[in-house]
């Protein structure tokens, strides 16, 4: 099992959206800002090795949320890694052991973070093909591209528009999204290449969304926990993504994902996928369907964590990731002939809709 390592990440906070935003949260990317923050009773868990262990256990213990959907033994655990703890440890060796514990849950809104590194699990994507090529999307956009609202885009030779969205870390804005769809209002089909996305604001993935449904519809569902027992939650509330009142899309959309399409690129996808007219190809996305809880330990160290889990229309996890309509990956031919293999089958596919 690959360990929990260190390395810089920014944080996953859970928040509260604009006023209006569908179901109200948000996954926002800001290291310094810890909303829905609990801290860890330090005259219950003393500051020093073993208290700091035992608090990080239970936090986890008591609010993660995917123990039993990933089927681990949070108990074994607590007895394997207890016995590397000692007083005489150094903080180094203490924030290794605990990002070591952390890493058994192979999660990659999980992380642990010290004043000198943050603690990360990235095999989501790390023991999986890229399927993507920064040179070949340089090439597909040239140097004529639009930017608006952080995305790139241009209309292809063949009539199809091609949208770059690599994060949403920042806001959408619907008079950006009403230009983007003027300009392709001539083209045959459009081509959102998701590929890389990890994720960002919730509600940049709700505004985007609603361009491609006329009607209100039922997307996933989550839940809260309501206790400290590892399947204490509420019942499952809705999703609903509701049009927007700007311009919308009707003609086909094909959207391009990989192994990095995470946490509410993850959520995008997962909304695509009931509006009308939507392919998704490529590879699984990442997953990453768990809405941040953050902690302090005794120590002054953060711990954020998967609180609150969400699901898709038929109510099955997306925590794993989502399956493509057409699974599809790069050809080394294809690339060396500058070609991106994923792209052009999208293409195929918007030609040969009637």
């Amino acid at each position: 099992m690959k360990s929990f390592n260190s390395s810089a990440l920014n944080s996953h906070v859970a928040t509260h959206p604009s006023p209006g935003k569908g179901w109200g949260w948000a996954l926002f990317l800001a290291s310094s800002l810890f909303i829905f923050t609990s801290c860890v009773d330090e005259e219950e868990y003393t500051d020093d090795p073993r208290g700091n262990f035992e608090a990080l256990w239970h936090v986890m213990d008591e609010h993660y949320c995917f123990f039993s959907e990933k089927a681990i033994d949070w108990n074994e655990i607590h007895t394997r890694y207890a016995r590397q703890i000692n007083d005489d440890m150094t903080d180094k060796q203490l924030f290794e052991v605990l990002a070591g514990m952390l890493g058994e849950l192979r999660d990659g809104h999980v992380n642990l973070y010290s004043p000198w590194d943050v603690a990360r699990n990235w095999s989501w994507h790390e023991d999986y093909p890229s399927n993507y090529d920064q040179a070949l999307i340089d090439q597909y956009l040239g140097t004529d591209y639009h930017i608006a609202s952080g995305m790139r885009y241009r209309l292809l030779d063949d009539n199809i528009g091609y949208l770059r969205s690599s994060s949403f870390t920042g806001a959408i804005g619907d008079g950006n999204l009403d230009e983007i769809l003027l300009h392709f209002a001539t083209a045959r089909g459009l081509i959102i290449d998701l590929r890389e996305n990890s994720g960002g604001l919730l509600t940049s993935a709700e505004t985007l969304a609603a361009r491609f449904t006329d009607e209100e519809i039922l997307v996933g569902y989550m839940q809260h926990k309501t206790g400290t027992g590892h399947n204490d939650f509420s019942p499952m509330k809705e999703q609903r993504l509701k049009p927007s009142r700007g311009i919308r899309w009707h003609k086909p959309v094909v959207v391009l994902t990989n192994r990095k399409v995470f946490s509410a690129a993850n959520e995008f996808v997962k909304y695509m996928r009931c509006c009308p007219g939507v392919t998704v190809i490529g590879d699984n996305t990442g997953g990453g369907a768990g809405l941040p809880f953050m902690s302090e330990l005794p120590c002054g160290w953060t711990v954020r964590l998967s609180a609150c889990p969400m699901y898709d229309r038929d109510k099955q996890s997306t925590e794993a990731g989502i399956a493509p309509d057409i699974n599809i990956a790069l050809s080394p031919t294809d690339t060396a002939n500058g070609h991106d293999t994923i792209i052009e089958h999208a293409r195929n596919i918007i030609r040969s809709t009637p």
